[in-house]
């Protein structure tokens, strides 16, 4: 789709359509008229697509090239954020979370979530992610990781380092299987990348970085043993967003580092044309779960949500039940271990939560169904019967 042929059905009024991934999107000429893009607009690490007719801008746009249409809508106001917030928290909990790692937007974003919490209405425990855009305030304030109390604190520094598959963005070593012209977009250079990891990690911060493709995780392999090597730093527990694109070579060097694999099973399920993009060889190596665990590699999964579904059972099921590769299948045991445990690992928090223990925070999620003794087919049709989050029930399931 082009933005003529969105202008064919609204003209007047702006349009701007995002791919579910959010690395791709559409805009009509008024969107683009009121963002500024014109023929002569130039993007850094992003694409504005061109009418090969015309020359002028045909509405598809790419990574950074989406924040020029960002930056022309009006912000939200803080009742409006706080609404919506609150009824994020209000889905994550009736999907069984007692807790999430929350990628925030803004300052004013982490103001309501904080809000909420003083309020009396967090229902749930929050980990933030703090975009590298803050990265010079959390460091100029010296706040660590960890920084704040049990419901609500500083998690880790994200990092998009590259784009997806979906739209052809995920930075690859060789070309793209089904568009041979392109091997996607890296977001920094190396040189930046180095900055900015080296900066957050000699802060006593966490790192994210989202990464997809093979070549954007060898480039940020590159980038956290030189951190490493120049700041030497244990548990640190730098993680790699995705790692959808690996191989033996590229899991050993995470394995070295100390790296833990954030995954998100549910891409298995929407990711299901892996083998029209990349091709058969190159798609076995598309989320190797078991190969990473076997690898023993720390493993820790999570919805990406608005990409995919919040729930985690529907998480659970796809990492199980998966049909494209029999060898990278989990039990339900280690998926589960994914989203619990492990989970508190990645959050600093393996001695407070992630198991039923005395002495543990008291958060439980009771399911419909018992997963471990049901065919894999029937986990994505379990519910979650009730959420307790602190000994407090913030969610129960009405029939």
């Amino acid at each position: 789709m082009e933005s003529r042929q969105i202008d064919a059905a609204v003209a007047d009024k702006p349009v701007f359509l995002i791919r579910v991934c959010g690395h791709m999107g559409v805009a009509n000429s008024k969107a683009l008229h009121l963002a500024g893009i014109t023929k002569e607009t130039k993007v850094d690490s992003g694409a504005i697509g061109l009418d090969t007719t015309t020359g002028k801008p045909n509405g598809i746009l790419r990574e950074n090239a989406l924040d020029l249409v960002w930056r022309a809508i009006p912000k939200p106001s803080l009742k409006e954020l706080q609404e919506t917030c609150m009824l994020a928290c209000k889905k994550a909990v009736e999907a069984g979370l007692t807790g999430v790692h929350w990628l925030v937007g803004s300052a004013k974003e982490i103001h309501v979530i904080q809000k909420l919490y003083s309020q009396g209405k967090l229902p749930l425990r929050v980990y933030l992610g703090i975009p590298v855009d803050f990265l010079d305030e959390l460091t100029n304030l010296g706040l660590l990781t960890g920084f704040g109390n049990n419901m609500v604190k500083i998690g880790f520094v994200k990092i998009l380092a590259d784009g997806s598959f979906g739209a052809h963005t995920a930075a690859l070593k060789k070309p793209y299987f089904d568009k041979p012209k392109t091997k996607g977009i890296m977001l920094y250079t190396q040189k930046r990348l180095n900055k900015f990891i080296l900066k957050a990690h000699k802060a006593g911060l966490q790192l994210a970085v989202h990464a997809i493709g093979d070549h954007t995780i060898d480039t940020v392999l590159n980038t956290y043993e030189k951190a490493l090597k120049k700041h030497p730093r244990e548990n640190h527990r730098h993680r790699i967003e995705h790692c959808s694109l690996l191989d033996v070579k590229l899991i050993k060097r995470m394995k070295q580092l100390g790296l833990i694999a954030s995954v998100q099973p549910h891409f298995i399920v929407s990711d299901f044309w892996i083998v029209d993009r990349l091709g058969k060889d190159r798609a076995r190596w598309v989320h190797p779960f078991k190969t990473l665990i076997n690898e023993g590699l720390i493993v820790v999964s999570g919805s990406d949500c608005p990409v995919e579904p919040i729930n985690p059972l529907l998480g659970i099921w796809a990492a199980v039940a998966r049909k494209d590769s029999a060898e990278e299948k989990l039990t339900v045991e280690e998926a589960l271990k994914t989203y619990t445990s492990k989970a508190a690992y990645a959050s600093f928090d393996e001695n407070n939560k992630g198991t039923i223990e005395a002495g543990k925070f008291a958060d439980l999620t009771v399911l419909s169904k018992d997963i471990c003794k049901i065919p894999p087919d029937m986990i994505k049709r379990t519910k979650a019967e009730m959420t307790i989050v602190d000994g407090q029930i913030v969610y129960a399931r009405t029939q």
